[in-house]
C-alpha cells in the first residue's frame, strides 16, 4: 500500500504548527530562567515559581512526546524517507533536550550547566527540524 501523500503532508503540517504553539506558550517561562541566569538573580526564583515552571515544561514535553509518537507512525512517501528519518531524529533530540531541561530544575534549584546543555541540545535539534521541514516541503512541492 502506498503512503497517502495528502495525509502525510497534513499531519506533518499539524505537528509543526502544534510544536510552534507549545513552544510559544513555554517561551516566557524559559525566558524567566534564562534571564535569572544571565542576570545572576536565580536566588529570586521562588520554589513555587520553579514548581510552576517545571509543571508547564512537563505538560509541554508530554505533548511533544505524543507528537513524536505520531511522527514515528507516519508513512512518508519513498522520495522523502531519508529526510523524514532526519526529522524524526531531530524531533527525538528536541524532546530529549526538553526532558534534560526539566531535570536541570530539580530540587528547587537551577543547575545552570545542565540547563545550558539542554538549551544547546534543543537549539541544535530545532535547526535539524527546520532543515528537515524545508527539505520535505521542497521535495514534496516538486511533485
Amino acid at each position: 500500500m502506498r503512503p497517502n501523500l495528502g495525509f502525510y503532508i497534513q499531519n506533518i503540517n499539524k505537528i509543526v504548527q502544534d510544536t510552534e504553539e507549545i513552544g510559544e506558550g513555554l517561551n516566557p517561562k524559559y525566558e524567566e530562567i534564562r534571564q535569572a541566569i544571565d542576570n545572576d538573580t536565580l536566588s529570586e526564583l521562588t520554589a513555587d515559581k520553579l514548581t510552576a515552571i517545571i509543571e508547564s515544561f512537563e505538560k509541554g514535553t508530554e505533548k511533544y512526546q505524543a507528537m513524536l509518537q505520531q511522527i514515528s507512525k507516519l508513512r512518508p512517501p519513498a522520495q522523502v524517507l531519508g529526510i523524514h528519518k532526519k526529522f524524526e531524529r531531530s524531533y527525538t533530540n528536541y524532546v530529549k533536550g526538553c526532558e534534560e531541561m526539566i531535570a536541570s530544575l530539580a530540587n528547587n534549584q537551577v543547575d545552570v550547566e545542565a540547563f545550558n546543555a539542554a538549551e544547546a541540545i534543543q537549539d541544535e535539534a530545532t535547526d535539524g527540524i527546520s532543515f528537515s521541514i524545508q527539505r520535505l516541503t521542497s521535495a514534496l512541492l516538486k511533485r
